[in-house]
């Protein structure tokens, strides 16, 4: 199982959030989501959003802690990175 997570640094709504994804497949990472709990709202496009209350959680559960630019690095090499441009609105 190779799901990633960085640290909770990008604010939103009143708390911190990290992303969440697989550099394997997406079957991996909603089945870890949905093992773990995470609303299938917190997907998108390409990983989950995670309040920063959830991060010890989610590592204890499996996740690898990495860094923002390591996610997005073998999020881009593993070939599941959606990028921007082709990202519909939600």
């Amino acid at each position: 199982m190779t799901v990633l997570i960085d640290p909770p640094t990008w604010p939103a709504h009143d708390t911190l959030w990290s992303h969440l994804v697989s550099d394997e497949s997406y079957d991996e990472l909603h089945a870890f989501a949905s093992a773990a709990g995470l609303p299938g709202r917190a997907f998108d496009h390409d990983h989950y959003d995670v309040p920063m209350a959830r991060y010890d959680e989610l590592v204890s559960a499996g996740a690898t802690p990495v860094t923002g630019r390591e996610l997005v690095l073998r999020l881009i090499g593993s070939g599941l990175r959606v990028a921007q441009r082709d990202k519909r609105p939600t």
